[in-house]
């Protein structure tokens, strides 16, 4: 019986979604690819998740492609390796779609598609030794896939710089190029994270969400369309249930209801 390659998790609101292959070092393939998709499409409309956590079992976070998987493309079509690539990025999207927040706690090591992960989620906490590299070119490959999401987070400059080295970058320099958002020592990872969650958790989800789909609208939009879109943005908000509640509070110097 194959392993599941997730370990999902629902608690206090907070989905633990846990790479669970660490004998591969939580390498991805066809399942793995499948479930996070699935995973984070569910919590997207769970009203009782207020975030996602994303870690790995064992030494790894993610060490990239499985090697197995890696190998079974040789025999690829150009066809099958495009529906591949496809449903990768479609797990990708599903991540950065998702409408909770996400954290991803990294350690050991986030290569390829695993530093892909790190670029897709909201927040990344990363232990100081920590390694992380778009290892793709190493092995005559292009990292595609991720690139939408990678190219978000760092911009075009250290795209070029890492991209065509392929070259392994510690947890100071991902800070310094925004992949990373914290670094914390190994021993002090979970208590970053809860750190965190505490944060979030002390925020409006509906604002959360809102605020989250508000970036990528004004990033896509043109200066001008931008003043109807924000306007409307912040309007909408504050006539909502939990935009009124937030300012009553405050002016009430108490803490809203949707505070944890």
């Amino acid at each position: 019986m194959k392993e599941a390659p997730l370990r999902v998790a629902l608690a206090d609101g907070v989905a633990r979604v846990t790479l669970s292959r660490p004998k591969v070092r939580n390498a991805f393939n066809t399942e793995m690819i499948d479930a996070l998709r699935e995973t984070f499409e569910r919590f997207n409309n769970d009203d009782s998740t207020r975030a996602v956590l994303l870690t790995g079992e064992g030494p790894v976070f993610c060490g990239g492609a499985d090697i197995s998987w890696m190998r079974a493309s040789l025999d690829l079509s150009h066809d099958e390796n495009l529906a591949d690539a496809r449903a990768m990025s479609a797990m990708f999207r599903a991540i950065d779609r998702c409408s909770k927040p996400t954290v991803a706690a990294v350690h050991g090591a986030a290569l390829g598609g695993g530093a892909g992960l790190a670029a897709v989620c909201d927040i990344v906490i990363a232990a100081e030794d920590a390694v992380f590299g778009f290892t793709e070119v190493k092995l005559g490959i292009i990292p595609a896939v991720i690139s939408p999401f990678v190219l978000a987070k760092i911009g075009r400059s250290h795209a070029r710089a890492l991209f065509l080295t392929g070259e392994r970058f510690d947890a100071q320099r991902a800070a310094a190029i925004g992949l990373v958002h914290r670094v914390v020592r190994a021993s002090h990872l979970d208590d970053a994270v809860d750190e965190t969650l505490r944060e979030l958790f002390s925020a409006s989800p509906a604002a959360t969400a809102a605020a989250k789909a508000l970036i990528p609208r004004v990033i896509e939009s043109s200066y001008d369309a931008t003043l109807a879109l924000t306007a409307e943005a912040i309007a909408v908000q504050r006539t909502s249930p939990e935009g009124q509640e937030g300012l009553r509070a405050f002016l009430e110097r108490r803490t809203p209801t949707f505070s944890r």
